[in-house]
């Protein structure tokens, strides 16, 4: 279902770690824009990171933090180097 520039309702429920029916209740709810296509919906995914900031909770945007910052300490100069690609 995966069109230019959006994502399905399943790949969001995958990336928050919660079941589609979370995901239709947050779009119900207007947590989550979301548009119409037929009988199934799209999320842009230029709204992404902000639905995650937003879904998250503080414990888990901790943890996802300290990733990155690991990640970026240990492989700062490798990520730099394939960005040039």
């Amino acid at each position: 279902m995966e069109e230019k520039g959006f994502i399905s309702t399943t790949e969001l429920a995958k990336m928050l770690g919660i079941s589609r029916i979370a995901v239709f209740k947050k779009i119900k709810n207007g947590q989550i824009k979301a548009a119409k296509v037929g009988r199934a919906f799209i999320i842009d995914k230029r709204n992404v990171p902000d639905i995650i900031g937003s879904v998250l909770s503080e414990s888990k945007k901790k943890v996802v933090e300290e990733a990155v910052a690991k990640t970026i300490n240990e492989y700062g100069e490798t990520l730099k180097l394939l960005g040039r690609e």
